[in-house]
């Protein structure tokens, strides 16, 4: 892809969070390949509860695995704008297909941050290069919002640890090749004995079930279990007790990723509706000459547009490095009106479908499927309302 994908924004598109010419060439060649190459498949993978491989294979042939990652390890180090604009794109056609580019570089990011250069230079290339998949394992039954109640355990025995314990919700699960596990080394301390941990999927990786999901069916998501699985300390991702702050940083640098899905999932059911208003014929009309429905749409764009501001914004504080320490409120809030804005920009487009837009023959009711998860993974949005709020209020 060359310099499309490592094209920072020039200052002008960084402060108005417009788009450099580079990175709308970039959207231009992607929306192109989504369109070609990944929507013919969407129905069906989501139909079938089946892995995107053709999906995969087409942004691994276009070096989207890269993007995010470091170039010193084989990544096109792209601004998180850019990456922003890849997840919207695909999620726009299809977001299980998304999903496979947004985990992977989560699963990454703790051993990019805080792992030692032997432990990045064996991992990171080889999921920048699209040969293996990451997943991030953080929840468990009793611990998802409560990343503290965690019972995970990792017990020193030697040059090892032992790791023992279960994860849900884990995306990609039986997929990945790759698990990124954070695990409590000290359950006395809490929060603060938590350590993370990297482990290969033929160490004794398993997984116990796959669940059957309302959307993103494509993306594999499961119950994994570590029965007594034997990780090298040269595995751990930094020192004991560093595990919860990793992991509340890489959420704060995710969030807005998860907010470009969103906003991608949105456009997709906006534009789908709109085409479709031009089609369908009532009381002699197509309905886009209905001024009722006409309104609709505009609130679905306007809508839309105003969640892709916010979650660049958010995108290029990090590219700032958070000079004002605001990342968590701006990531908080990206997240959350993005993905507030495509369960109601899903729910209209569904309304504007009428019948049609009930049934499977037609994308709107899997988009409005697909948007329900945003609401929730990641930190739900009532969490990302408590971080604001803390935020504004102390």
């Amino acid at each position: 892809m060359g310099d499309i994908t490592a094209a920072a924004p020039d200052d002008a598109a960084a402060g108005s969070f417009g788009l450099s010419e580079a990175q709308k060439e970039f959207r231009r060649a992607l929306r192109q390949m989504c369109e070609e190459r990944i929507a013919p498949h969407a129905a069906r993978v989501d139909a079938d509860a089946a892995f995107p491989s053709e999906g995969f294979a087409a942004c691994a042939e276009m070096e989207l695995p890269a993007l995010g990652l470091p170039v010193r390890y084989g990544g096109a180090g792209a601004d998180h704008v850019t990456q922003a604009v890849m997840v919207e794109e695909l999620a726009r056609v299809c977001a299980s297909t998304s999903v496979t580019m947004l985990i992977s570089k989560l699963g990454m990011v703790p051993i990019v941050n805080w792992g030692t250069e032997e432990l990045a230079e064996r991992y990171v290339p080889r999921v920048a290069s699209g040969r293996a998949q990451a997943s991030y394992c953080l929840s468990e039954a009793d611990a998802g919002s409560d990343v503290a109640a965690m019972r995970c355990r990792a017990v020193r025995d030697g040059d090892h640890y032992v790791l023992s314990g279960t994860k849900y919700w884990i995306t990609n699960a039986g997929a990945s090749d790759i698990y990124t596990v954070f695990a409590k080394t000290d359950p006395a301390a809490g929060h603060r004995g938590i350590s993370c941990f990297v482990v290969e999927a033929d160490w004794g990786v398993k997984v116990a079930k796959l669940e059957h999901k309302m959307g993103l069916r494509g993306s594999p998501t499961g119950e994994v279990v570590f029965d007594d699985v034997r990780v090298p300390v040269a595995n751990r991702v930094g020192e004991e007790g560093q595990g919860f702050t990793m992991a509340m940083h890489t959420l704060d640098r995710s969030r807005p990723t998860i907010g470009a899905q969103a906003v991608g999932i949105a456009q997709g059911a906006t534009d789908y509706a709109a085409g479709y208003m031009h089609q369908r014929q009532a009381f002699g009309q197509p309905i886009a000459e209905f001024q009722g429905l006409r309104f609709m749409l505009a609130d679905m764009a306007m809508r839309t547009e105003a969640a892709r501001a916010l979650v660049y914004r958010a995108c290029s504080v990090i590219d700032a490095g958070d000079p004002d320490h605001e990342l968590s409120m701006m990531g908080a809030m990206a997240k959350c009106f993005a993905a507030d804005t495509a369960m109601a920009v899903t729910t209209d487009a569904v309304q504007l479908l009428g019948g049609y837009g009930y049934t499977k023959e037609f994308p709107a009711e899997r988009f409005m499927r697909d948007a329900k998860i945003t609401q929730i993974y990641e930190g739900t949005n009532q969490i990302q309302r408590v971080v604001i709020a803390k935020r504004l209020l102390g």
